[in-house]
């Protein structure tokens, strides 16, 4: 009887918290998350963005465990020998939110509005010259020179309803299209996915409702609703932890956190890799890191044993630009490592050598990732030794995106971890320096480097896999050689989830793709066995 008073208790509370109808705790699950997040497909790219998209709507592939893609909202596609003309065929009946049927006219709709916009993942598409509607269920991308990894990227093509949209315009600077949809998609769904928005106030949580109608895969005992709730602070998260009002926590806690959560009743951690890479990004464009030879010696300051030992236990230092998980990635790249002679001899080299007083060292970290304030005191604390000032500068993560729009408001360093896009290497290069991805958080490097540019333009170009990949390994080596970032680890991904209740399955083969992690429809929740 107790038990069951408190299952009861439990679901008046959450129903109070969400504010839906009758469907009850056994079907709600709860995950917290940076903020903002953004769930227009033609703005949204960053963790929280990517975990919403992939749940609200579709895209033509998948990705697999293995780096791979297959069929998803295609069943088949063709590439033409020049690599320029990709066709592909839709899978017929695939039902939108709305009630409509998903035809190449909305693959249309979607790729013409995300390339105008120029936004999210749209530089991705770049060399796409023209989509073409062949017939209602055939679709044809004309690249105007080949990408040899196009079909993998096309997981960030995630297809809208053209009609929803349409029906929603208001004034804009897109011509006929007005805003092209862009103020009604920033808190509401036009997709075909597993879930539909039920409620979404902006800055506190986006609340996910199971769309009956969805064609694909679903678990049998899939959550009704799915939550994803800003963080605010640790204790909070801990406290809902504690008290079963939050299924699985974020991931940038502290160990502590998830030492302390892992003695929870019912509760583990779960820690799987995911291709992220963590970095002290440096601005190429600002002094005194203008200067490799400063950037240089930075990167001998940086302890990297005791960064790996104490602030991130059980991750590997970083090689480079690329995860060593990445396909792709190059194995036998230099590694830098902490050596206070060879910081010395780099900063006697530079320009800057005698005017250290005058050029303090800002190093922007994430409020919300409570860890990095340490990785900042670690490189202060180095650097004091060399006569270096490293000034940490505590930044929100949405202030951060702010600052790193120009190189003048970008801080000289600001640490910011990259999981790539699609599963190749060329997708972490290609966003972190390629000159034309400038201004987003992926890239405060400023390196604008034409050299770098010509060759990820070329690997890029290159569709031979083999060949292609060897590419990517010359560009790592250059890129490391330039030292626009502290490469600092690989991150495992951390959780603390409510083991008893939850089924994750993707715990057992994670995704290499960002956000995939997180497609809700595979769960399982088990309410009765909540301790």
């Amino acid at each position: 009887m107790l038990r069951r008073m408190r299952l009861l208790l439990i679901s008046i509370t959450v129903l109070a918290v969400v504010g839906v109808g009758a469907v009850g705790a056994e079907s709600l699950l709860r995950v917290m998350f940076s903020w903002p997040t953004y769930i227009d497909p033609a703005v949204g790219f960053d963790f929280s963005s990517s975990t919403a998209l992939v749940n609200l709507y579709d895209s033509l592939v998948y990705p697999e465990p293995d780096g791979s893609v297959g069929p998803h909202a295609a069943v088949r596609w063709e590439t033409s020998e020049d690599g320029l003309t990709y066709t592909f065929y839709l899978r017929q009946g695939i039902q939108f939110h709305t009630g409509g049927e998903m035809t190449a006219e909305d693959v249309k709709f979607s790729m013409d509005r995300l390339q105008t916009i120029g936004e999210g993942y749209a530089y991705l598409f770049a060399d796409v010259a023209e989509t073409k509607v062949l017939d209602p269920y055939t679709v044809q991308f004309v690249l105007n020179k080949p990408f040899g990894p196009f079909v993998m990227a096309l997981v960030r093509l995630y297809i809208l309803d053209k009609d929803a949209v349409l029906a929603h315009l208001a004034e804009g600077s897109y011509g006929d299209y007005g805003d092209y949809g862009k103020e009604w998609l920033r808190t509401h769904d036009a997709g075909s996915g597993a879930y539909t928005v039920e409620e979404f106030p902006f800055e506190e949580y986006l609340l996910l409702k199971r769309f009956p109608g969805y064609w694909g895969e679903t678990a049998e005992r899939a959550p009704e609703l799915v939550k994803m709730i800003r963080f605010t602070n640790a204790v909070t998260e801990k406290s809902m932890v504690s008290r079963h009002e939050l299924e699985i926590s974020d991931q940038w806690q502290t160990t502590e956190f998830y030492q302390s959560t892992a003695e929870m009743e019912g509760v583990d951690v779960a820690s799987f890799p995911n291709g992220l890479v963590y970095f002290i990004m440096l601005n190429t464009a600002k002094p005194p890191t203008d200067d490799i030879h400063f950037r240089k010696a930075l990167s001998y300051l940086f302890d990297y044993d005791q960064a790996v030992q104490y602030i991130f236990p059980g991750m590997l230092q970083a090689h480079g630009p690329v995860s060593s998980l990445t396909p792709g990635y190059k194995e036998g790249l230099f590694q830098y490592h902490y050596d206070l002679d060879k910081a010395r001899e780099e900063l006697e080299k530079s320009r800057y050598y005698d005017q250290l007083d005058d050029y303090p060292v800002v190093i922007g970290v994430n409020t919300d990732v409570p860890e990095t304030e340490k990785v900042g005191l670690l490189l202060q604390a180095e650097a004091a030794k060399l006569g270096i000032d490293v000034v940490v500068q505590k930044l929100t993560w949405g202030k951060i995106c702010e600052l790193v729009a120009t190189p003048e408001t970008t801080p000289n360093g600001v640490t910011i971890n990259v999981a790539p896009h699609y599963a190749e290497a060329g997708s972490m290069l290609q966003a972190k320096y390629h000159s034309s991805n400038t201004g987003t958080w992926e890239q405060a490097e400023w390196l604008l480097d034409p050299e770098i540019d010509a060759l990820i333009d070329d690997a890029l170009m290159t569709v031979d896999q083999e060949e292609r990949f060897a590419k990517y390994g010359v560009i790592q080596e250059k890129i490391i050689d330039l030292a626009p970032d502290i490469f600092m680890v690989e991150l495992l991904e951390r959780h603390a989830y409510q083991s008893t209740y939850v089924d994750w399955p993707q715990l057992d083969a994670p995704n290499p793709v960002m956000g995939y992690n997180y497609d809700f429809r595979f769960y399982n929740l088990y309410p009765e066995k909540m301790p």
